[in-house]
């Protein structure tokens, strides 16, 4: 399918009173929102990593949910890719009005995109606030996980 057909898959499945022209224009818009109107009509072997990302995200958005679900949405990304994506996921929630929860170990997107964290631990929910609140301890549980990801 092409990017085009994956984004009207879930409107034809959810919602079936759509005409052809608000399908079109729903498409349009969500990729638009992503950045990505250019690639309509490609396949998403075209896309690169980062296009396929954005792509994922505008097909959940063109259902217009009130919370997204992020599941290491920069894992294999560039660094600067990795920004982007941030900030898509910003802008996403700002125009939309969308609430996220996000699965990530990248701290830096976390640190981004968040403005409330909880942090798992052996499975167990063990520290939440923002985050400095989180990295802001001398638990030497915690500590690896920033020094990994900001080296001092």
């Amino acid at each position: 399918m092409t990017v085009r057909e994956n984004l009207e898959f879930p409107l034809v499945r959810n919602k079936r009173h759509l005409s052809r022209a608000e399908i079109n224009r729903e498409v349009e818009d969500v990729l638009d929102a992503v950045g990505l109107l250019n690639t309509i009509s490609q396949m998403p072997s075209e896309l690169s990593g980062g296009q396929r990302k954005r792509i994922g995200i505008a097909r959940t958005l063109i259902l217009r949910p009130e919370i997204m679900l992020y599941d290491e949405p920069t894992a294999g990304l560039d660094p600067i890719t990795c920004i982007e994506i941030n900030g898509l996921i910003n802008e996403v929630q700002e125009k939309y009005k969308t609430s996220s929860i996000i699965i990530t170990h990248d701290l830096a997107c976390a640190k981004s995109v968040g403005d409330r964290i909880v942090m798992l631990l052996d499975g167990r929910f063990e520290r939440q606030g923002n985050f400095d609140e989180i990295f802001d301890t001398d638990d030497q549980r915690v500590k690896p996980f920033y020094d990994y990801n900001f080296i001092t």
